[in-house]
């Protein structure tokens, strides 16, 4: 895989959110540095040779201001590398490529990792339970089984599985779809109408209204309009 020019725009979605899926080595270099013209075809190298198991994103200093300050640049060339969002690695210099090598390798995958990856990947119930043998709070996999468990109508299963997890933006979905069930066949709107005068004083009706919203999703142009009528009544 080849290397990635990153900039200052280009930074969070190519390293740091790439970085939750596969680790990043960041190599900060400018033209006129000559150790980095020595370093750059190294790690070019060794990085390759993984495979897409790591990513190299390049990134020249001059050009790009916000990430030599994001990183405290003080020389190059400076490399570093990321996983989950994280720097967990770096060094500063020109390295040989034996060094390089060693600093790749410890970013690569274990095998158990690479097992879990294989199993999320997979995706069907069966594999979705293997991998949270390995990993019990692994959200992907919680997300994605959860998901299966609602399709076919275990609702207790999913959510007493998505309490492992924190709530996100993705867990309250499938939390929604395993309280409720089935979505409406009226849009929504007739359940939604009937639920509003009794949200105020009944803890079960006002959940109900909040997982109608939650599966109907902020896109759905009447999702503001009713989340605007739940706080009136509320408030």
């Amino acid at each position: 895989m080849a290397a990635i020019d990153v900039t200052d725009e280009t930074f969070q979605t190519e390293v740091i959110d790439r970085s939750t899926d596969v680790a990043v080595v960041v190599d900060l270099w400018a033209e006129w540095c000559g150790p980095c013209k020595t370093l750059g075809p190294i790690i070019e190298k060794v990085v390759d040779a993984t495979d897409g198991k790591v990513v190299l994103a390049k990134v020249d200093v001059d050009a790009n201001p916000g990430i030599s300050q994001a990183f405290k640049v003080q020389s190059i060339p400076a490399v570093y590398a990321l996983k989950g969002g994280q720097v967990v690695d770096g060094f500063v210099g020109a390295y040989p490529e034996q060094e390089v090598q060693r600093f790749v390798e410890s970013l690569l995958p274990t095998e158990e990792e690479s097992k879990l990856d294989a199993l999320i990947a997979a995706g069907d119930e069966a594999s979705l339970r293997m991998a949270l043998e390995l990993e019990p709070g692994n959200e992907d996999a919680i997300v994605a089984l959860g998901e299966i468990l609602v399709a076919r109508g275990d609702g207790v299963e999913a959510l007493a599985l998505l309490e492992r997890i924190p709530e996100s933006e993705r867990t309250r979905k499938v939390a929604a779809a395993a309280r409720i069930g089935t979505a409406p066949t009226d849009d929504y709107d007739q359940q939604l109408a009937g639920l509003l005068d009794r949200v105020k004083d009944d803890d079960d009706a006002r959940q109900q209204f909040v997982d109608l919203l939650e599966l109907m999703g902020p896109e759905d142009p009447r999702t503001a309009g009713y989340r605007r009528q739940l706080t009136a009544r509320l408030f």
